[in-house]
């Protein structure tokens, strides 16, 4: 046994408490030598299994699949793992929305407003229907764009996360396309038509110092098809306000207007 650790070394070497150690030894995942005096040792292969069992729980897999595996019993992997994987992105979820509303409450605290329960409660719902959202919003994606776009996309807008608050800003936009709505039917053309194009890309501000040329089109690309997908996700405008704004931007554009905050190559209309 020279080469064996005692329990307490094990604790030490591990990071597991002795309490872990007897409850994997009781499942049958380990199997310590045991003295005469009931001191239990442990081996080479009884502190690699242990690690194994650390990592694997790090996966999530429980004690019961665990010990599958480690008998060589009949196990489809591959079906576990799938599912495992389904359960934590549920999980990753849940965490997700949590962090969205505390961000939330925070903010209006930095603020100095008032939270009480009630006020709280109101913003978890919020966060469940934001959530679900964005799982209709991946999925709308998912059917537009490539996953090496999306991967590009994360990438060029990561400076925008945490910058404000989305449900704010969909309120934002919300009002600006109730208003467009009201005053349609509208020249594009006119002085009212220009000035919501220059509120609008004001709006669009903090995407606009981020975009590429080639997100730029894709969004346009993106929302020309609106009509095939309007009422899946919350856009915070209509198609009908869409359209109308594409054709003042477009009319603005080609009188040498000012439009607002956009590159210099959407300007020029090239």
């Amino acid at each position: 046994m020279s080469d064996s650790l005692n329990i307490s070394d094990v604790v030490k070497k591990t990071g597991l408490s002795s309490r872990a150690l007897r409850f994997y030894e009781a499942k049958g995942l380990v199997m310590p030598v045991r003295t005469a005096s009931g001191a239990r040792y442990y081996g080479a292969a009884e502190l690699a299994r242990l690690h194994q069992i650390t990592l694997l729980k790090h996966a999530g897999l429980t004690l019961v699949q665990m010990k599958k595996l480690f008998e060589g019993r009949q196990v489809d992997l591959a079906v576990m793992l799938e599912a495992q994987l389904k359960m934590l992105d549920e999980e990753a979820a849940q965490v997700k929305k949590a962090q969205a509303v505390i961000h939330i409450a925070m903010s209006r605290i930095s603020r100095g407003e008032p939270l009480d329960a009630e006020t709280f409660c109101s913003l978890i719902e919020s966060g469940d229907r934001i959530m679900k959202q964005e799982n209709n919003w991946k999925e709308l994606i998912g059917e537009y764009y490539t996953a090496e776009e999306q991967a590009r996309w994360l990438e060029q807008t990561q400076p925008l996360n945490g910058l404000f608050s989305q449900e704010e800003y969909l309120a934002q936009w919300k009002d600006l396309s109730a208003r467009i709505e009201a005053a349609l039917p509208l020249d594009p053309e006119s002085d009212e038509a220009l000035a919501f194009v220059r509120e609008w890309f004001t709006l669009l501000e903090p995407f606009t110092k981020i975009a590429t040329q080639e997100m730029w089109e894709g969004t346009r690309n993106f929302y020309a098809e609106m009509p095939k997908w309007e009422g899946r996700v919350d856009t915070g405008f209509s198609s009908t306000v869409w359209n109308f704004i594409s054709a003042a931007t477009q009319a603005a554009i080609a009188a040498g207007k000012d439009i607002g905050p956009v590159p210099t190559w959407m300007k020029t209309g090239k």
